[in-house]
């Protein structure tokens, strides 16, 4: 025995010992159990409000732990119907300290995020829980939003297409559930905003991110883009198309490893005849002239669209648009594109309608977006595997809760066939079996093709069966409810993040639900106690057959999907069974397998169907898994190094927003700005230690024009006597304060503070929106720097830093540009705009006489770095014409009221405020 082993014998493993120091706390809370029962339901409720006093008067959270537990435990108890297990009370404990419970599926993690959400909402800076969907969102929102409201507490709910006042509102709310991207979105939507009075979110207190692991490691490899259109080439992406199938495989090369594909000299050479022959390429233009990138890398996304991305398992058509499908949750990922043209080149390779690129807006990664969060924290039931990942990013700890009931789950050794096929007839011939005994069988599969392969096989063997994957996603919660009933059979693309509970005998609660719906005049408690006692008969029965059988039909690339796979049957100690069958067909075995097993089975001489099945296997399997983890961390970790390098840029920017917007006046920043330009311009057109006679005065009269809207003598000045740079400086300083001073007058100074605030913002934007489009393109460019033996991430650090100081520069510039130039409007420039607003609301008038029936147009869908993408946040977008606001007079700004840039303008002509009198200049 190893001295490790000794010691952990000894003193217990570091997870023992944690769970070891929350007992007394759990104690504690036991104990004041009987209190808390003999409080009334307002008795619940002044609890609260003593607590919110008590952290008013200086109470640490802490302090109030074992008491705002108990209340909670409670009011769960009196709302719910369920009296949290000492389980779950470890599990809130180790949420309350910013770490991850790992938690067994079964174990009840909804509950548990009740009692820290409870206790870090009485500081009333608001809680978010996240959760992997809208329907879980939804669902957990107004299951435990009964024990809020038992508490006194609020709860609202974040869902796409929201209302604007309902989101504002879900944000207000103590507690607030939502999904990872809607928070993400929100997060850059807010920070697109114009006033602080458009923000939904308030800050980010406290975070409780259910699926930790699907969101903070799966989806955390792309980032959330919120992007516009950009220019339609859908011929470009059509003729490549057309180009990719004349190709044979001495043309290039495909890595599975990286997903990446690469021409051979030889498929370079056959690539540009025929890029030449379609006149996409000009006659005597090389693929290796810097002219040429943009053919190359998208007749590159082409071949990776053909070769490297398979419909039906990558992605599906579906009313005439390619949908991706995720890998991890096998859901359709609706409205997720994949970027720098990939996406495209999969729509035209189907034949489906190309919608146009998109520019990104604005960015951030997952990672990056929960790291704002002051205390961060989640639960999954598989979070060890990747304990490093999440302590090195997120500075989480994981801590395995223990099972309210021990486990009593059998967990066999792989079974490695040869063979695919002589994999896939043991897999029938062993759900065969188990079906005839009424054991329910719950099949994983990598992909919708091979859950539709083996469904055939299925029938054909005459075993009733239900399957789960993209497709039939609407039917998700009917279908897992129904597959712990005695002989069921459900084949699943993937178990993670499913939300419903697999119970042997059937989901209860699912049931009635349908016999209330089925006979809405029926005795809903007759209709329960009927089914609860058929469900306990049945339930009796599928214990007896042996409980869940999960089998798998491939490994994952990562062992905590197969967990989750595996931790589906077992659940509160209820019996169980899980196998993994295995080929040396499989992809992980193909691609990062070892040659040796398969040398070594045909040592062994193995005769058709038989199968190899050790501990061995099993171990050398888990090291590939580990090894692939390892990989994907080191992508990830390195991807966040380079975000991080935006990410700095991103908080300046935002904060400066956010300042900008809190500012009531805006004329010191600007009058700053203005004394940068001139001291630029000074020393670019009168170099510092250089005469007089030196100097390009000339040059610097037009730049005073240009830039700060004043006609100077410059060239006069630069002639006169004892004249330096300072004087010149001084003078024209004091000519541009001048010429602003002038515009306050005519405008009226609280006009002109709320023109400087929207130029700054608008200047602010535009600039940060190029920024994001050169650091992309800086990003491609750096890679190849390596090849120099140069660091990429250093040359790329350098290289945006000097990007982000001269979009700084320039910000200066066209702030002070703009702000000089605007002026107000005369009377006969406001009589020609009422004339066309009237001319322009007749004509909508008689429109909508002759309309009748009106069709939303469809927005082209936005791209993203194979993330979830967003369009442009576009306000109150073009707003049908009518009369003015009321009180609103033409040539009285004080009486528009207070619109921001994108909402419908006053005056009632249907144009955006900014397009119409909102118009700058």
């Amino acid at each position: 025995m190893g001295i490790g082993r000794i010691a952990r014998k000894v003193f217990g493993t570091p997870n023992d010992r944690k769970i070891k120091a929350t007992r007394p706390l759990v104690e504690k809370i036991n104990a004041l159990e009987p209190e808390y029962q003999a409080l009334s339901d307002a008795g619940l409720i002044e609890k609260t409000e003593a607590f919110k006093a008590r952290l008013a008067d200086g109470a640490r959270l802490d302090d109030l732990l074992p008491e705002a537990f108990a209340n909670c435990r409670e009011a769960a108890r009196r709302a719910l119907g369920l009296r949290a297990f000492d389980v779950q009370l470890m599990g809130g404990i180790f949420l309350h300290q910013g770490n991850i419970s790992e938690m067994k599926t079964g174990e009840g993690k909804t509950l548990v995020a009740t009692l820290p959400a409870y206790l870090n909402a009485l500081t009333g800076k608001g809680v978010h829980i996240v959760t992997v969907n809208d329907y879980l969102a939804r669902r957990d929102s107004e299951w435990m939003g009964k024990v809020y409201a038992a508490l006194g507490m609020t709860t609202g709910v974040v869902v796409p297409q929201q209302p604007e006042e309902e989101k504002r509102a879900a944000y207000q709310a103590d507690i607030t559930y939502a999904t990872n991207n809607e928070l993400g979105f929100d997060y850059l939507r807010d920070n697109m905003k114009a006033s602080l009075e458009e923000m939904y979110q308030r800050g980010h207190h406290f975070a409780i991110v259910d699926e930790v692991d699907s969101i903070l490691i799966d989806e955390a490899r792309t980032p959330l883009i919120i992007s516009g259109p950009s220019q339609d080439r859908s011929e470009l992406y059509q003729e490549i198309d057309r180009l990719i199938p004349e190709l044979s495989d001495d043309h290039y090369t495909i890595d599975e490893k990286t997903r990446n594909v690469t021409f051979t000299d030889e498929g370079n050479e056959v690539l540009e005849e025929m890029l030449q022959a379609r006149g996409l390429l000009p006659e005597g233009q090389s693929l290796y002239d810097p002219e040429s990138t943009t053919v190359v890398h998208h007749v590159n996304q082409g071949l990776r669209a053909h070769k490297m991305f398979q419909k039906d398992k990558d992605y599906i058509v579906r009313d005439g648009q390619v949908v991706l499908i995720d890998e991890f949750t096998g859901r359709m990922m609706v409205g997720r594109r994949l970027s720098e043209g990939l996406h495209q080149a999969i729509e035209a390779k189907e034949g489906c309608e190309i919608q146009p690129e998109n520019v990104t807006l604005a960015s951030i990664t997952f990672q990056n977006y929960f790291r704002l969060y002051e205390k961060l924290s989640g639960m999954t039931g598989t979070a060890s595997t990747e304990a490093e990942e999440f302590a090195e990013i997120y500075g989480l700890g994981v801590v395995e809760v223990p099972t309210n009931e021990p486990i009593a789950r059998v967990d066999e050794d792989d079974q490695v066939y040869r063979t695919a096929r002589e994999k896939f007839q043991a897999i029938v011939e062993e759900i065969r079996a188990a079906h005839a005994k009424g054991q329910p069988v719950l099949v994983g599969t990598t992909s919708i093709e091979k859950s539709e392969a083996l469904s055939e096989m299925l029938k054909k063997e005459g075993v009733p069966h239900n399957v789960l994957n993209a497709r039939q996603h609407e039917k998700e919660a009917q279908i897992v409810a129904d597959a712990g009933r005695l002989g069921a059979v459900t084949i699943a693309t993937n178990m993670a993040g499913r939300g419903t509970d697999i119970q042997l005998g059937g989901n209860v609660e699912m049931k009635v639900m349908e016999e209330l719906a089925a006979n809405p005049e029926a005795d809903p408690e007759a209709i329960r106690e009927r089914i609860e006692a058929e469900h306990a008969e049945e339930k009796a029965k599928v214990k007896e057959a042996g409980g869940l059988f999960v089998l798998a039909t491939e490994r994952h690339e990562s062992r905590r999907i197969d967990n989750q796979l595996r931790g589906r049957s077992g659940r509160q100690g209820d019996p169980g069974r899980s196998e993994f069958f295995l080929s040396l067909e499989d992809d992980l075995m193909r691609i990062f397998g070892s040659d040796r097993l398969d040398k070594m089975l045909n040592r062994l001489g193995m005769k058709e169907g038989e199968a190899i099945v050790h501990p061995w296997v099993n171990k050398s399997l888990e090291r590939a898994q580990a090894k692939v983890e390892a990989r994907n961390f080191d992508i990830r970790k390195q991807l966040l190094k380079f975000d991080d390098v935006m990410n700095d840029q991103r908080k300046v920017i935002f904060g400066q927003r956010r300042e900008i917007m809190e500012a009531e006046d805006l004329s010191d920043v600007v009058e700053d700005m203005r004394h940068q330009v001139v001291e630029d311009l000074v020393n670019t057109y009168l170099p510092p230690k250089t005469y007089a006679d030196q100097w390009d005065t000339q040059g610097l009269y037009a730049a005073a024009i240009e830039k700060l809207g004043i006609d100077v003598p410059v060239i006069d000045w630069g002639e006169e006597d004892g004249v330096d740079q300072e004087v010149m400086r001084e003078r024209l300083q004091n000519a541009a304060d001048d010429h602003m001073a002038k515009k306050v007058a005519d405008f009226g100074p609280e006009t002109m503070r709320g023109i400087e605030k929207q130029i700054l913002l608008q200047t602010i934007d535009s600039k940060w929106r190029d920024h994001l489009l050169r650091l992309e393109h800086l990003r491609s460019v750096v890679a190849f720097r390596g090849y120099a033996q140069r660091d990429p991430l250093n040359e790329y650090k350098t290289e945006a830093f000097q990007l982000f100081e001269g979009m700084l520069d320039s910000l200066r510039e066209e702030v002070t540009q703009k702000l000089s130039q605007i002026r107000p409007m005369t009377e006969e420039e406001q009589r020609e705009m009422m004339r066309q607003i009237q001319d322009q609301q007749a004509r909508l008038r008689q429109q909508a006489d002759a309309a009748t029936a009106q069709h939303p147009a469809r927005t082209p869908e936005p791209v993203g770095a194979g993330a979830p993408v967003e369009p442009a946040a576009s306000g109150a977008g073009a707003a049908a014409a009518g009369a003015a606001a009321p009180g609103f007079v033409e040539s009285d700004p004080a009486t528009w009221g207070d619109p921001g840039r994108n909402e419908p303008c006053p005056c009632g002509s249907g144009k955006k405020f900014k397009h119409c009198h909102g118009k700058l200049v």
